[in-house]
């Protein structure tokens, strides 16, 4: 079964796609029918596929998340133990738990099956800048 290591480089909170990293793996070893399991390794981003064709989804979806889970200095946010990893990190584990660390996409005759605006992104949850990897990974008959 093709896998791969995708490597992600962030610089802080917010949306990074990679659509196009993936299309070159599918592209190179997708059976003609297969299931793509994407997968990060992390506790503290996450993966979305999200609008791609207007910047402000992307800007807007990172805004509602810093209103829905602040962070711990905030003091709603004063119930929280864990902070000694700084005051974005358990808001970050939140903000993981509500989305996803795992998307499933189709692949039909060799192509994913996102439609026409959707990307592929991780979802960047701590401020400061990280290095993340996303798994690919596909199963299938050719």
């Amino acid at each position: 079964m093709p896998h791969q290591i995708v490597k992600l480089n962030t610089n802080g909170q917010g949306l990074y796609e990679f659509t196009s990293d993936v299309q070159r793996f599918v592209k190179t070893y997708a059976p003609a029918d297969a299931l793509l399991t994407l997968f990060v390794r992390h506790t503290s981003c996450s993966l979305l596929v999200q609008e791609n064709a207007d910047s402000e989804v992307q800007s807007d979806m990172r805004a509602f998340f810093a209103r829905l889970v602040p962070p711990t200095s905030d003091p709603s946010m004063s119930y929280l133990k864990h902070t000694y990893e700084g005051p974005d990190d358990m808001p970050a584990h939140i903000k993981a738990a509500l989305t996803q660390t795992s998307i499933g996409i189709p692949v039909i005759d060799a192509e994913m099956m996102l439609g026409t605006w959707q990307g592929i992104y991780l979802f960047e949850h701590r401020d400061r800048p990280h290095a993340r990897q996303i798994v690919l990974h596909l199963t299938g008959n050719t």
